[in-house]
This record gives C-alpha cells, sequence and structure tokens, in this order.
C-alpha cells in the first residue's frame, strides 16, 4: 500500500519527527529510531545480514530534510550522515512497527555486548568504497 504524508514537522526540543498520513495515522518518531534505521546502503549494508549496528546516536538531530520526488525525503542528520532515502511507506513501517524496532535495536545491541551511547568503531579498510 502505497502511503502519502499530509505533514511533516521536526520537533527539535523532543527531537521527533512528527508525520501525519492520509490515512489519518500519525506518528512521531525519534530522530535516533530514524539514525539506527536508516535506509541507507552504510546502515544496511548491501544485502540480508550485512547491516551495520549504529551506536552513539541518541543525541542525533536533524539538521535538514529534502524532498526526492513525490516518494520520500532526505534527511541530513548532525553526525552527518545523509544519504538514506526514507520512502512514506518506510517511515509509516517505522511509525508502526516502533516498539517492535526499538526491541530489535535493544537486542542487537546485548548480542554485540555494546550500548546505544558507544561510539561507533573507527571504519576499516574493508568498505566497498561505495559511499
Amino acid at each position: 500500500m502505497m502511503h502519502s504524508p499530509e505533514n511533516i514537522t521536526v520537533h527539535g526540543q523532543s527531537k521527533t519527527l512528527e508525520i501525519g498520513f492520509t490515512d489519518g495515522q500519525s506518528f512521531r518518531i525519534p530522530f535516533e529510531l530514524l539514525r539506527v534505521y536508516s535506509p541507507s546502503a552504510e546502515v544496511q549494508g548491501h544485502g540480508a545480514g550485512q547491516e551495520i549496528l549504529q551506536t552513539g546516536k541518541r543525541h542525533v538531530t536533524i539538521e535538514g530534510i529534502e524532498p526526492v520526488g513525490n516518494y520520500a525525503i532526505q534527511i541530513r542528520f548532525s553526525d552527518g550522515h545523509d544519504t538514506g532515502l526514507f520512502t512514506w511507506d518506510y517511515l509509516h513501517l517505522i511509525g508502526t512497527d516502533q516498539d517492535k524496532m526499538w526491541k530489535a535495536y535493544f537486542e542487537r545491541l546485548e548480542k554485540n555486548n555494546t550500548n546505544r551511547d558507544d561510539p561507533m568503531p573507527e571504519k576499516s579498510g574493508a568498505a566497498c568504497g561505495k559511499h
């Protein structure tokens, strides 16, 4: 199903993105959740199992949002990340599944013996070089 936004509001103080859809649903999505689940290859990898666990993003802010056609936005985060295209359907999914996504994120942190405030490890030279 194609979801269309009616309004998008950045709430800097509460660090949430509020998005209302034409189907009547509205969500407030924390910046941190958007950042750790960015749809970019830098975060998601190039296939299942290649996801890069994001840490140190609790205090990330949104510095800008640019529309991409009629189907997505590109968010520029305060840590310099700006390569993910957040489609309307993906934003709706994040809004709908926030609790599930937070739970999965915390489970991954625990499994990797880290916490959400740890800094990201330095990138090694083994990256694919495409981002």
